[in-house]
């Protein structure tokens, strides 16, 4: 059901409010540049802001990212400039795309009704069709472990999916095809380090995600809002965010704790993060330290990050990460760790006594099948629809010809990733998350009303037409039209 609409006018426009606010702009003139795609500010969702010309409110000098921020600097301070940047882990063919994609959803499953049908339109030689029961059909080769079967459907699908062109439904194809071929090979990413370029991209490919789209917003900022809400009045806080990424969505959320003190004329609060990372992850780990502890030292707020491998939690589970006494604890979940890991650590959340447990679901599917295809079938429904959004967003716009550029962009260095990571875990048995929680004696409490009104000015901000926000449950939803994207769980100690 979607939200109702609430009215912000009564907010001081310079005044932060909340995770949210911090990042908005002060209001300025609409100038008609063809790459103003809403009236938010997403220069400063990130850590790794586009060049901004007022500092204020919580944003990145453009001098800052000017000496910090472009590739080569970046290359430099991490000593890897003998790195390729043609030597891509991810080295598709990837031609030119036409500015503009249709995006209507054929997939024709079959072997069951598991797709929905958004049109009734179809490829008079039926490729789509094909496509789709290839694709379905190697996933359950798969699963069945029928290896020879596999390679001849996956030589039909290269056939049929050269590059990621076309359609929506026909790129994710292509990228989940490349995934189980990865798979199949032994070639997949989980073990392996990026390369400076790879970095370098994924942090652009951030920013662009963050301006045209309000999916990555929307993840941070409810699960930003979540945690203030619950450690509001603490001397002491400690976060624990077992999926950190690039680390950006945690500028907003000291810039939030700073703002707060200053307003109330009290100390700020001593601020620490351990991130619970991949041993992989030692070029992103000191990328996230040096920013994020110059970015609280700008603020003259007292802050640590630690960062502690996955193969280490997997062993020890909490022992492997540091505790203080009174100190309040948040704990930023998502299914990347249940992947990784299974489900057993959270029987142990009690133990370290959280003050909030935020579950944020990008993927939607529970983490509990343990069937391959379903892993496959619900990744085409998801990636397919965000896809189309993007391709909206494309034309809203109006980027021309270049525009498939960073279409291009975020398919490569932020779904594609993704895409890899929940084949290479798909089919693992593990205990639905909502299950666990419920086990291990913790309580589904929604986000505040304030969080509700926050993602209704986020929706009503985005010049794209589709977006908006639903519940369901105690579930705070972002959906693109009737698709859910992405949701936002907080949970609490019984």
């Amino acid at each position: 059901m979607k939200l109702p609409s609430f009215s912000s006018q009564n907010h001081h426009p310079y005044e932060p409010k909340s995770v949210l606010d911090i990042r908005r702009s002060p209001p300025s003139p609409v100038t008609g540049n063809s790459s103003d795609f809403n009236t938010f500010d997403h220069n400063t969702a990130c850590l790794f802001p586009l060049p901004v010309e007022n500092s204020e409110h919580g944003m990145i000098p453009q001098q800052q990212f000017e000496q910090g921020w472009d590739s080569n600097s970046l290359m430099k301070e991490l000593g890897l400039y003998d790195d390729d940047p043609n030597e891509s882990a991810y080295s598709l063919d990837l031609p030119q795309l036409p500015p503009f994609f249709q995006s209507d959803f054929e997939s024709l499953n079959p072997y069951s009704n598991l797709f929905d049908l958004m049109s009734q339109n179809h490829d008079d030689d039926g490729n789509e069709t094909d496509f789709m029961d290839d694709l379905i059909l190697l996933a359950e080769c798969c699963e069945t472990q029928s290896f020879q079967l596999a390679h001849v459907t996956l030589a039909r699908l290269n056939q049929r999916l050269r590059s990621p062109t076309g359609k929506a439904v026909e790129r994710a194809a292509f990228y989940f095809k490349e995934a189980i071929q990865s798979l199949l090979t032994g070639s997949t990413r989980s073990s392996q380090t990026c390369t400076s370029y790879e970095i370098v991209q994924a942090i652009k490919a951030y920013r662009t995600f963050s301006i045209v789209s309000p999916i990555p917003l929307f993840s941070s900022f409810t699960a930003n809002q979540a945690i203030l809400d619950a450690v509001d009045g603490a001397m002491d806080v400690h976060v624990i965010d077992f999926d950190i990424g690039l680390g950006g969505q945690w500028a907003s959320f000291l810039k939030a704790v700073a703002e707060k003190a200053e307003a109330r004329q009290v100390n700020s609060p001593a601020v620490r993060i351990t991130a619970v990372v991949p041993e992989e992850y030692e070029q992103e780990s000191r990328l996230i330290r040096d920013n994020l502890l110059q970015f609280s030292s700008d603020l003259n707020l007292r802050f640590e990050i630690d960062f502690v491998s996955i193969r280490a939690f997997e062993y020890i589970s909490f022992k492997a990460i540091k505790f203080m006494n009174e100190e309040k604890v948040a704990v930023l979940l998502t299914p990347t760790i249940f992947r990784r890991v299974g489900s057993g650590f959270v029987d142990d959340l009690r133990r370290v006594s959280p003050s909030v447990v935020v579950y944020v679901d990008s993927e939607l599917n529970g983490c509990g099948s343990t069937l391959f295809r379903q892993t496959v079938i619900d990744g085409m429904k998801l990636y397919t629809t965000i896809l189309e959004s993007l391709e909206a967003a494309n034309v809203v716009g109006g980027m021309g010809a270049g525009g498939g550029d960073w279409i291009r962009s975020i398919e490569m260095f932020m779904l594609l990733p993704k895409i890899m990571a929940s084949v290479e875990y798909a089919g693992r048995h593990v205990t639905s998350w909502r299950e666990a929680l419920g086990r291990a004696g913790m309580k589904a409490v929604g986000l505040s009303q304030f969080a509700d009104i926050q993602a209704e000015s986020l929706v009503k901000g985005v010049q794209v037409r589709g977006f908006h926000v639903a519940k369901q449950g105690a579930e705070m939803m972002l959906c693109w039209h009737d698709r859910p994207l992405v949701a936002t769980s907080v949970w609490t100690c019984c």
